[in-house]
Order: structure tokens, then sequence, then C-alpha cells
């Protein structure tokens, strides 16, 4: 319970510093960017250090590295399908799926295995 209180606390804390930060900067509609995924990483690795140690929260932030870099690939494919190909959003999103897995096993192979 203690530590479900912890992260209520603290991802509310570091959601409010996000959105803070996305309200400073320009365009306004880059303040979603700051609202949710980085305040609930860093929510986690920090409950994460207090209770399985920095070691096993150290892996956890090169696996949210990795996770970000196949996301990355992913959102630059669901782009180029439907700018370039003209492919629907419903299946841009659902092909560019394969580039994800790619991307993350071949992160999780080479570096986090």
């Amino acid at each position: 319970m203690r530590e479900l209180v912890i992260r209520f606390l603290l991802g509310g804390v570091v959601v409010s510093i996000f959105a803070v930060l996305g309200d400073i900067f320009k365009p306004k509609s880059f303040a979603g960017l700051f609202g949710a995924a980085p305040s609930v990483a860093l929510a986690t690795l920090v409950l994460t250090s207090m209770s399985d140690g920095k070691q096993y929260a150290a892996m956890e932030s090169r696996s949210m590295v990795a996770g970000a870099f196949a996301f990355t690939a992913y959102a630059m494919a669901c782009v180029h399908l439907m700018m370039k190909n003209k492919i629907h959003a419903r299946w841009s999103a659902s092909l560019a799926i394969v580039v994800w897995v790619v991307v993350a096993f071949g992160a999780w192979f080479s570096f986090l295995r």
C-alpha cells in the first residue's frame, strides 16, 4: 500500500513538472510529449531504485532507451507509410508494428541480453 501511495504522489508531482515544461515550450502541441511518458518512466525508475536497487534500475533504464528507439522507428514507419505511400492510418499502424518488433528485439539481442 505504501508503494502505491508513493507512486501516486511521485507520479503526480513529475507529471505536473512536465506539464509546466510543456506549457513553456512552443508549439503547444509539443506539450503532450512532456505529459505522460517521461513522468511515468521517471517515477518507475525512482520506485525501482528504492525497492530493487540501483543496478536493477540501471538495467530498466537501458530497456526504456531501447524501447524509445523502437517506438521512434515505429513512428517514422507510420509517417512514411501514411505520407509517402498514402496508406490508411489503421493499416500503417498495423504494418509498422513489424518495424517495432524488429528494432525492439534487435536492440535486446544486441545490447540487453
